[in-house]
Parts: structure tokens; C-alpha cells; sequence
């Protein structure tokens, strides 16, 4: 098969297509022929050689796949040869086929090629704002980069849970946003999001880390959850203890991708149970900037460094 390897850490060029070896499916895995993958933001930091994949996982780079599945391993129930599923993975996304875990599968809900930009959106989203922060409806929840993959599909289902949503986005995107459920936009590039937000923030979903810090702690309303899932703006920050006391607040900082199999299987589960039915129902769309053949993944990679799309970059085979 083919797969996009990295040469050497760098910039969008290292990316090749290149013929590698084929998966095999180990006891509890099946092989799913891809059809499509999506580009995150922690595909450009393992480009770089920031982030690598955790042990067992392919070198290739992408964390979600939708496809049709080729084969079973030892022990696998539940799925059949010819089903159409997309899949959370570790890595591995960016090639023809890859072995999942079963527990890491998802039915396809609805276009399989679209389907391939849901899985770790959800999963990210549904943990960090339902597991971690437990977002209620009638809360208001500050959501930032609302333009990403993450925030597209955050602000949708944020939506269907009943919360007031605010995000920050570049001003050219605050139509789509609106559009999308979102109640208030900032531009963070004009505004301090901090004082330009009507009331204050029960839950905040961060992408920014250190730069974002202060300022998110003084959005936090009494008794106010930061959740914190990227680190784009730094890694160390100073955190004032007494403000985030005075608010009986909370700061919790996850990732996904080094999860054991059994924690990501739960959490898939939970998607499948709660975040499935609002998408099959319509109520969270699919929000895809572009489509772009897999072996152009150079491309896709500047694309989305840009930060000029909104939604999610796709990475398609046979097309």
C-alpha cells in the first residue's frame, strides 16, 4: 500500500507518498481500506518532529479515518467485512489502509468521505465538555478557535445541549459561525475576548494554553471550568491561585492521542450513544473547508497553517 511518511522533521515537503508495507490486524483490530482522513493541528506538530506517535502506533501521521472495513482479526464481533465505519486512531490515518481497535470504531453517519472529519472532533469535544466539564443547558460556554474542526462541531453541539455559546474567530468567519448557533463572535485579533464577552464564561474549551491564561481565568464565571486541549499559544504560564480561589474555579489540561485503548473505547462509546443520534438527526453538519487528494498532503498541511479555513481539511483517496 501507500502511505504519506515523513521524511525528516520540516516543513510540508517532507510529506511523501510512498509504497510501505501493509497492516496486518492484530487479535481485536480489523483493516479499514480508507477512503478519506482529516488534517489536525497535531499532524503539522508531528511534521516537526514535536509530537510523536506513542509506541505501536504507524509513523504516518492522522488521528481519524473513514473507510470500509477488509478485514478481521482474532476475536472481533460486532463488525463485518464490507461495513462502513470511521475510526479515532493514533496515527496512521494518512495511507490506504490502517488497523483499528474495535473499540475505536463508529458507523459511518451518513457521506463516508465526510465522515471521515468527525471522529476525533467528537471524541475530543464530548470528553473534555461533557466528561471533564460537565456543560449543562442554560450555561454559557466560551469556545475558542471557533472556526476550527474542534470549534465548528463545539458550537454545534454546545448548541443541541441547550448552552449559550460564545466563541472567538477572525472576523471573516463570524457569518459562518453565527450561522452555526453561536451567539456572540469576537474577533480575537481586535478585541480583548476577556471584556468583549457578554457575561462571563461557566465552561471555557481552550486551545491556546499560556497566552490565553490570565485572560481566561478572569472570563471564568463563580464556580467556572477552563478546560485547556492545546497549547498553541505556549506551554508555561503564570497562574494567579487567588483570582481562579475567588471564582471557586477550576483549570483541568487534557490530550487524547496518548490515551490507553480501553479509555478511548469508553470514550467512543459515549459519542456513539450521545453525540451519533444529533448527527444522524441533523442537528451537528459536517463542516468540510476543502477536499484535497491524500498524496497532495503537503498542501492540505499549508491550508490549514494558514488558518484561513473553517471547519475541516480532508484528505481523500480516489478522487
Amino acid at each position: 500500500m501507500h502511505a504519506i511518511i515523513i521524511r525528516e522533521p520540516g516543513g510540508p515537503e517532507v510529506l511523501t507518498w510512498t509504497e510501505v508495507t501493509d497492516p496486518e490486524p492484530r487479535p481485536g483490530e480489523v483493516i479499514v481500506d480508507v477512503a478519506a482522513s482529516a488534517v489536525n493541528r497535531a499532524d503539522l506538530l508531528q511534521r516537526l518532529g514535536a509530537y510523536d506517535p506513542p509506541p505501536g502506533i504507524p509513523p504516518y501521521p492522522g488521528l481519524e479515518c473513514s473507510g470500509t472495513i477488509s478485514a478481521l482479526g482474532d476475536g472481533v464481533t460486532g463488525w463485518q467485512v464490507g461495513d462502513r465505519v470511521c475510526a479515532l486512531l493514533g496515527g496512521g490515518g494518512y495511507a490506504e489502509r490502517v488497523a483499528v481497535p474495535v473499540g475505536q470504531l463508529l458507523p459511518v453517519p451518513g457521506d463516508l468521505i465526510e465522515a471521515a472529519g468527525f471522529p476525533e472532533v467528537a471524541c475530543t469535544v464530548w470528553s473534555n465538555l461533557i466528561q471533564v466539564a460537565h456543560l449543562r443547558a442554560g450555561e454559557t460556554v466560551l469556545i475558542h478557535g471557533g472556526g476550527s474542526g474542534i470549534g465548528t462541531f463545539a458550537i454545534q453541539f454546545a448548541k443541541a445541549l441547550g448552552a449559550r455559546v460564545v466563541t472567538t474567530a477572525r472576523r471573516a468567519k463570524h457569518a459562518r459561525l453565527l450561522e452555526l448557533g453561536a451567539d456572540q463572535v469576537i474577533d480575537y485579533t481586535e478585541e480583548d475576548f476577556a471584556k468583549a464577552m457578554t457575561g462571563k464564561a461557566d465552561v471555557i474549551l481552550d486551545i491556546q494554553g499560556a497566552s490565553y491564561l490570565e485572560r481566561n481565568i478572569e472570563a471564568l464565571a463563580t464556580n467556572g471550568r477552563l478546560v485547556v486541549i492545546g497549547l498553541q499559544g505556549g506551554r508555561s504560564g503564570e497562574l494567579n491561585l487567588g483570582a481562579l480561589m475567588a471564582k471557586r474555579g477550576s483549570v483541568s489540561v487534557t490530550a487524547l492521542r496518548a490515551r490507553p485503548p480501553e479509555e478511548k473505547a469508553q470514550i467512543v462509546s459515549g459519542v456513539r450513544e450521545e453525540v451519533w443520534p444529533l448527527i444522524e438527526s441533523g442537528a451537528i453538519r459536517p463542516i468540510i473547508d476543502r477536499r484535497i487528494p491524500m498524496a497532495e498532503a503537503a498542501r492540505a498541511h499549508e491550508v490549514v497553517a494558514e488558518n484561513a479555513h473553517t471547519g475541516k481539511v480532508l484528505l481523500v483517496l480516489g478522487q
